[in-house]
Formats: C-alpha cells, structure tokens, sequence
C-alpha cells in the first residue's frame, strides 16, 4: 500500500551464535555457508533486489570480520555499529535510530528464505494502520527447521503473540517499523520484543504470511540439512 520505506535497512549481526557451534567457533553466525554462500550475503541480495542501497549492522563477536567479508560489495553500503557490549534486540537497533527518517526494514543477518518476501512486505506496509508488520512463516511449512508458534493472525492480519508458542506462525525476524515506536524504550540493552508488545497492544502489530521457504537455523541439524537441501536445488 505504501512506498514510503526507508532506503536504508538494519542488519542484527551482533550475536554470539552459540548453538551453532563449532560453526561458530572461528567466525559470526551470520558468516555461516549454505552451498558455499554466506547467510549474510544472501540477506544482502535479498535487500538489493528490493531496492535498498544502505544498510547498518551492528556487530560484537568477531567483529572485524564482517566489514572484511563485505569490503567488495559495492551494489549496497555498509555501515557498521559495532557494540563492546552487547546492546541486545532493541538497543542496538535505537543506538543508530538517526540513520532512519521513515519506515525500515530490520533483519537478522542469519536469516535464510527464498522469494522476494520483502517487496510483497513493501507493498503491504501501511503507515496509517500499522507500527511494526511482522513476516510470519507457517509452522506447518517448515520441514528442514523446527518452527516455534510464535504469533496467531486475526481476520484483519493483526498479530497476536502466543504465550505458550502454540500459535500458528513463526516470526522470521524480518519486519518493517516506524521509528517512532523507540522513543519510550530504554537507553542500552534492551529487548525488541517490548517493541512488539506495545504495538500490539495498541493494534498497530500486523503479520504477513509468507508463502515461501524460511528456515530457522539454530544447531548444527539445522545447518546440515539446509545445506544439503540448497546444494541439491543448486541455490
């Protein structure tokens, strides 16, 4: 509904990765492979494709080694947040607010998906309704990674969390949101998920089901079976 998205984007590669490992022991999550490409690079070319030109990534363990592994890209530029302390989902995020006059996305830098969700999310964006649109995958159609009922979805595509994970849908982390949904946030560390649950409780959290593949790569499993799924479809 609306193009009134931010040119910029934001980048989550600031975690430690830990049940990744040993993957994870020489290198950041989102340096990861699958069929050889890494995961961040995938979530790169997802975000040129829908026309973003900038990105910020925050970054904390290992951190040098995410500008290295970007220093040729030249279709998107990189600027890069890094954290001494970790600043969580939301703080790292608020620490560079002033990059962002409109509406952006924010992703993980570990994610994996197929499509061009992110543009089918651009069009649905509608500022006069929604503060935060969440991307939802099906936990019914993730059968290479283990799916977490996060949220349910109304009749209007408003999004409910599930308390106890037994809802219908995972959230992807990938979502676009006003800025303003910041300002009563603490300063430091602090979760993204209180961003969530005011813009629920005000009405203003919506979910778009994507119809596509996401995967949810948390441990080694996961990892593996991805990869061979990838390395089979040659993508």
């Amino acid at each position: 509904m609306s193009t009134e998205i931010s040119n910029t984007a934001f980048i989550l590669a600031a975690g430690l990765g830990t049940r990744l490992r040993p993957h994870t022991n020489d290198r950041p999550k989102p340096l990861v492979e699958v069929n050889n490409k890494t995961l961040l690079t995938r979530t790169l070319d997802h975000l040129h494709d829908a026309g973003i030109t900038k990105t910020v990534i925050n970054t904390h363990y290992i951190a040098d080694q995410i500008p290295a592994h970007l220093k040729s890209r030249i279709d998107i530029a990189c600027t890069f947040s890094f954290e001494p302390d970790l600043l969580d989902t939301g703080g790292g995020i608020k620490k560079m607010l002033h990059h962002f006059d409109a509406a952006f996305f924010t992703l993980s830098g570990d994610g994996l998906w197929d499509g061009n969700a992110l543009n089918q999310m651009k069009a649905a964006w509608n500022p006069k309704t929604m503060d935060i649109l969440i991307l939802l995958q099906p936990v019914t159609s993730m059968q290479l990674t283990k799916g977490i009922g996060d949220y349910d979805l109304d009749q209007k595509g408003r999004a409910t969390r599930s308390l106890d994970q037994s809802g219908n849908y995972m959230f992807t982390s990938i979502r676009i949101h006003a800025p303003h949904i910041f300002e009563n946030t603490p300063d430091g560390a602090f979760s993204y998920l209180q961003c969530l649950d005011a813009a629920q409780k005000a009405g203003r959290l919506y979910g778009l089901v994507h119809t596509n593949n996401w995967h949810h790569i948390s441990t080694p499993e996961d990892l593996a079976a991805v990869d061979a799924d990838y390395t089979s479809r040659g993508e």
